[in-house]
């Protein structure tokens, strides 16, 4: 069992239920799911973009991601349905926590002039987005072996109901908010 799930399970719930006043342990908001996505543009011209950008993020992920497609055609963009244009990958369970605890203690800290990620970026509903520009702050990525720099979206899906539940429950995990 990872340290960070520990920490929920001994901690974090027992706070959550203090402040809120949950009756029943089942009401306490918990992580459900870490969905990570990665938009290649420059894929359908160049297909071992695709495949370099699967390649990062299957080793930040620990886990294989699996290839988007274009749903509908775009003339702006010279995007065709159903050309792949990213790649994404859904953590749960032990992998979830793991990667939450590695993207929270070290890549945000090397992240250059960081001062806390966005508070405001819940959708109303409990979920909390939080936008990557470079897979060079994760420690595994090799600088050398890295062709482009690329951006990532990171969504945090909970079983709060409102936003305040979440930012609370983030915020107990050590997710650094801006003040």
């Amino acid at each position: 069992m990872t340290r960070l799930k520990e920490t929920y399970l001994n901690e974090i719930a027992g706070a959550m239920q203090k402040k809120f006043g949950y009756k029943n342990v089942m009401q306490i908001p918990k992580l459900d799911k870490i969905v990570i996505n990665m938009g290649v543009g420059e894929a359908k011209e160049n297909a071992k973009a695709l495949e370099s950008a699967c390649k990062d993020m299957e080793i930040i992920a620990g886990q294989k991601p699996v290839i988007t497609k274009a749903k509908k055609s775009v003339a702006n963009f010279k995007i065709r349905e159903g050309v792949s244009i990213g790649c994404k990958v859904t953590l749960r369970g032990d992998k979830m926590y793991e990667f939450a605890d590695r993207l929270i203690n070290l890549a945000l800290p090397r992240v250059r002039d960081f001062h806390g990620v966005n508070p405001n970026a819940f959708d109303g509903r409990g979920n909390y987005a939080v936008g990557i520009k470079e897979q060079l702050i994760f420690p595994e990525i090799e600088y050398d072996k890295v062709d482009k720099v690329r951006g990532m979206d990171v969504i945090f899906v909970t079983t709060a109901k409102t936003d305040e539940e979440a930012r609370e429950l983030l915020r107990l995990f050590g997710m650094p908010f801006a003040k």
